[in-house]
């Protein structure tokens, strides 16, 4: 770690584990964790550590990985930068900001666009590569552009080159590729309906996802209904489709997955798609819960369903 000690905005940790920076809480330890919090010094770290042939893993808020019982050996990056401003209704976030804090931010300013995703865990990066959204939107609606470094120099691209899909991205595609900051239009509102609208919503979700549990959120990202099979589509229950989209939690009902237990890990019993660790799960029992559900799922339907968690050192 010579390389980096010039560099004096770093935050550099050893031994770190990686379990007190996911929401599932399990893993193994990083040989060093990297914070930068300026684009410039991180793209320095990135470029010497790369040329030196030394393993790196670029993560973000960690509310959708699942780390390697034995961590990773080399370093993690986090990009830190939570910046937050605003000129009319155009917000720019920087990639580290929680995205809570960015939608108090905007409701405070009265501005409607993002509310609805009150309550989603981890950061404006992760959100915008994954594209994230509740409730009937997501941060695609709102993204103008986005600023990212795609591993040879900084630049910037608008929403369409962005590629959005559901749950998906340009970003996802391109897994080299950093963000570094969102500008997102939004529209303007009243903070007080659109602070209650997004209180009502985020007791909803407290009650699905407690706060304090050891989870990912949704395991599984939910089905467009127009792209399932044919023979799939007559045995679906109409009632549960919402906006042309059917919800992988009807599918690990049919197959049972509601109360399985391997060791630590869970499936909530009141949700098929909820998996969390109870307190001595591991990563390996993440992964086997995951494709025994995506085995039963095919198995039983003919489809393939895809997780939304990516995975470090596995």
């Amino acid at each position: 770690m010579e390389l980096l000690r010039d560099l004096a905005g770093l935050k550099m940790q050893r031994d770190a584990p990686l379990r007190d920076y996911t929401r599932f809480g399990l893993g193994g330890s990083a040989d060093w964790l990297v914070d930068a919090d300026d684009e410039a010094e991180f793209v320095e770290a990135w470029q010497r550590l790369r040329t030196a042939g030394v393993r790196t893993e670029v993560i973000g808020g960690g509310s959708n990985l699942v780390v390697s019982d034995d961590g990773f050996r080399g370093v993690v990056l986090r990009f830190t930068g939570a910046e937050l401003r605003e000129e009319g209704t155009t917000v720019w976030a920087g990639a580290g900001s929680v995205l809570q804090d960015l939608v108090d931010f905007t409701i405070g300013l009265g501005l409607s666009g993002i509310h609805t995703m009150t309550g989603v865990p981890g950061w404006t990066g992760g959100a915008v590569y994954g594209n994230a959204g509740a409730y009937g939107r997501s941060i695609d609606q709102s993204v103008a552009r986005v600023r990212f470094f795609d591993g040879v120099e900084v630049r910037e691209m608008g929403n369409a080159e962005c590629r959005f899909r559901y749950r998906d991205s340009t970003f996802k595609d391109n897994k080299g590729w950093i963000v570094f900051r969102a500008e997102l239009e939004l529209l303007r509102g009243n903070a007080a309906e659109l602070r209650t609208r997004a209180d009502e919503i985020r007791s909803v979700r407290d009650a699905k996802y407690p706060p304090t549990m050891k989870c990912a959120g949704s395991i599984f990202k939910n089905l467009l209904l127009a792209e399932l099979p044919e023979s799939v589509q007559s045995v679906v229950d109409p009632k549960v489709v919402r906006e042309g989209k059917m919800p992988s939690a009807w599918f690990l009902e049919q197959v049972g997955a509601k109360g399985i237990r391997n060791g630590g890990i869970h499936v909530a019993d009141y949700h098929a798609n909820l998996i969390y660790n109870a307190g001595n799960g591991t990563a390996l029992q993440v992964r086997e819960v995951i494709d025994d559900l995506k085995a039963r799922v095919r198995d039983r339907f003919g489809f393939g369903i895809e997780e939304e968690v990516q995975y470090v050192g596995m």
